[in-house]
C-alpha cells in the first residue's frame, strides 16, 4: 500500500474536482436548443388527446401546414387527405399541424378528448392536433395571429391552410377549397421540402 503524501493527495483532489466539471449537461428528449427555434415556431400549445403542453420548437426546420379543423363541416372529409399527406411526406421533413375550432358555424362543439377520439376512430389521424382554440378575432391563438399578419389574410372557414417554409418565417395560404391532394399544394409542400433551412 502507498503511503498518502500531500502530493497524492493534491491529485486526488484535482481529478475529483475534474470529473465534475467533466459532467455532461443533461437536456430534455425531444427539447432542441433555444437557438434552433425561431419565427412563427417558438410556441407551446396543449395537444389534444391529453392537454400537455407541446413546444412547436420541435417542428423547427421542418415544412409544416397548418390546418384549422372540425368535426362537423363540408371539408371534414379532408383529414383523410391530411392524413395520407402527412404520411406520404413526414419522413422527408413534413409535418401537419391541426388546430381544432368552433369559429365557424359552430362545428366544433365538442371537447378535446371527444374531438381527439373523432378524429382517430373516423380517420385515423396520427399528425398532431391539438387543443381547441380561436384561429381569427378576438383571443386568436399566437400562431394564427402570427400566420394571419404574415401571409395578410385570415382564415375564411374550416380547413383554411398556412403552409410555413423550413426557415420558419415564409408562410403561404390556402382555401378551405384547396384539398390536400391539390396539385398546386403537393407542388408547393415537394419545392420546400428540397430547400435547404436558411440560418435565423
Amino acid at each position: 500500500m502507498h503511503p498518502i503524501t500531500p502530493a497524492l493527495t493534491l491529485t486526488l483532489m484535482l481529478t475529483v474536482v475534474g470529473s465534475a466539471h467533466a459532467a455532461p449537461a443533461t437536456t430534455l428528449p425531444n427539447t432542441p436548443p433555444e437557438t434552433a427555434c425561431t419565427g412563427l415556431l417558438n410556441k407551446s400549445f396543449p395537444r389534444l388527446q391529453d392537454e400537455k403542453p407541446q413546444s412547436l420548437c420541435q417542428y423547427s426546420g421542418q415544412v409544416v401546414l397548418v390546418v384549422n379543423t372540425a368535426s362537423y363541416c363540408g371539408f371534414t372529409k379532408q383529414y383523410k387527405g391530411l392524413e395520407t399527406l402527412y404520411a406520404t411526406y413526414k419522413d422527408r421533413g413534413l409535418v401537419v399541424l391541426g388546430f381544432p375550432s368552433n369559429d365557424f358555424g359552430s362545428q366544433e362543439p365538442g371537447s378535446s378528448k371527444e374531438i381527439a377520439a373523432f378524429c382517430a376512430n373516423t380517420y385515423g389521424v396520427k399528425f398532431p392536433m391539438f387543443g381547441k382554440s380561436h384561429v381569427r378575432g378576438e383571443g386568436v391563438n399566437p400562431l394564427y395571429a402570427e400566420l394571419i399578419k404574415a401571409s395578410g389574410t385570415t382564415p375564411k372557414w374550416n380547413f383554411y391552410k398556412y403552409l410555413i417554409g423550413r426557415d420558419g418565417r415564409s408562410v403561404t395560404a390556402y382555401s378551405s377549397m384547396t384539398a390536400p391532394d391539390d396539385r398546386d399544394l403537393i407542388g408547393a409542400i415537394e419545392a420546400l421540402l428540397g430547400a435547404k433551412k436558411t440560418p435565423p
